[in-house]
């Protein structure tokens, strides 16, 4: 493991991932969060408030909008971010259910008489949280699924044209969770085109941006939306940096009429307030930490291909899709002939392995591994996986 990626064992620190009781015993590979330690110039950083002693109510400072607008603009090539049309919030979920608000505000306030809900088009399988946020906000899925070529998932072209037609928003993963897909610039730049001349609002979530494999490269939304206001991005040092317990996320808006709507859905909705030690955090991620992640992203990238060399010896009737970013495998299971969520079940109680069943992200057939553990740990997990399969099909 890289000098500075630290793995922690984070069972009995009253983590989600380890010890929620469907954890227990376990080796979890779900949950998407990371087993290495924060940066050590997010510990410091963190350590120097928490020696101030006092921890009320805080504002967000200009270091922080500066941070983020920097990062971006050195990292990502995305210039012109500025404290105007920013807005904080705790995380990346809360702001799309917030920004689901404003834009539902804003139909009624247009509609002449009754108004239908407002319809969201986004992509499945999906993060199964936009299912659930979705349906909370009294909204209307219109999913478009992507298609299955070779070992690899692409748009279908057809579809999401004919079905911006009927919808209000389009809802981006950018790169895309589950699958794994790193969206190439004509894709983004065709599916702006699309969303443009059917008139729909698009929210990209772009959370997982900081994660890309060799040969592949995020590009903002917003650097293809030229003089476009209508749009707005949600992204999170959270992800990156292992941090998302601190409960920092940022929401770009460039329509000001808009940041002032999403701002007040934020207000009423009580997401609104930061954590002190969030804000320190994001500051020393985005300003000290670009070196530590592009170690992590090689910690990630070993991992994908340990798994990708050790299915293909061992377990061939699985096929691993073309992962291009985040730390989140696909792995196609259907040559079990059993479900997902049956196999998964079963692999836990028996195995003592725990992955993510396809069918909370509208699909089935698939499991989602999470690669951001030790080699350690995930070499003993697909060992346990293996001696399963083997043992239950007698294969070998």
């Amino acid at each position: 493991m890289g000098r500075s990626i630290e793995f922690v064992n984070r069972s009995g620190s009253d983590c989600y991932k380890w010890d929620s009781e469907q954890a227990q015993g376990t080796l979890p590979l779900w949950v998407a969060d990371m087993d290495f330690k924060a940066a050590k110039p997010i510990r410091e950083a963190m350590q120097r408030r928490l020696d101030h002693g006092v921890f009320g109510y805080s504002i967000v400072p200009q270091a922080n909008y500066d941070a983020v607008s920097n990062w971006f603009a050195r990292r990502h090539g995305w210039k012109g971010i500025n404290r105007d049309n920013l807005l904080y919030t705790t995380a990346v979920v809360p702001a799309i259910a917030a920004i689901f608000a404003a834009l539902k505000a804003r139909k009624q306030q247009s509609a002449a008489g009754p108004c239908t809900p407002l319809r969201v088009l986004t992509f499945t399988p999906a993060y199964n949280c936009f299912f659930a946020c979705i349906e909370n906000m009294g909204c209307e899925l219109v999913d478009s699924p992507l298609v299955v070529r070779g070992n690899r998932y692409e748009i279908d072209w057809t579809d999401v044209e004919s079905k911006a037609k009927s919808a209000d928003v389009f809802l981006l993963c950018n790169p895309h969770n589950p699958t794994g897909r790193v969206w190439s610039l004509e894709e983004l730049e065709r599916l702006a085109d699309i969303m443009r001349r059917e008139h729909l609002f698009v929210l990209s979530d772009e959370i997982h941006c900081e994660f890309t494999f060799p040969g592949h490269y995020y590009t903002p939304f917003a650097t293809l939306a030229h003089d476009d206001a209508n749009y707005c991005v949600c992204m999170s040092a959270s992800k990156a940096f292992n941090i998302a317990g601190l409960l920092c996320a940022t929401i770009f808006v460039p329509n000001p009429e808009l940041h002032a709507q999403i701002n007040h859905a934020l207000e009423v909705h009580e997401v609104n307030g930061l954590n002190p030690f969030g804000l320190v955090a994001q500051v020393a991620a985005y300003n000290e930490c670009g070196e530590w992640l592009d170690e992590l992203n090689k910690l990630i990238y070993s991992n994908f291909c340990y798994l990708r060399d050790a299915l293909k010896k061992d377990l061939p009737m699985l096929v691993l899709h073309e992962t291009e970013g985040t730390y989140l495998a696909w792995v196609n299971v259907s040559a079990l002939g059993m479900s997902a969520h049956k196999f998964c079940d079963r692999l836990a109680s028996e195995a003592k392995v725990l992955l993510n069943p396809s069918e909370m992200y509208g699909c089935t057939n698939y499991v989602r591994i999470n690669l951001a553990t030790s080699p350690e740990i995930l070499q003993e997990a697909v060992s346990k996986i293996t001696e399963y399969i083997h043992s239950i099909y007698r294969v070998g």
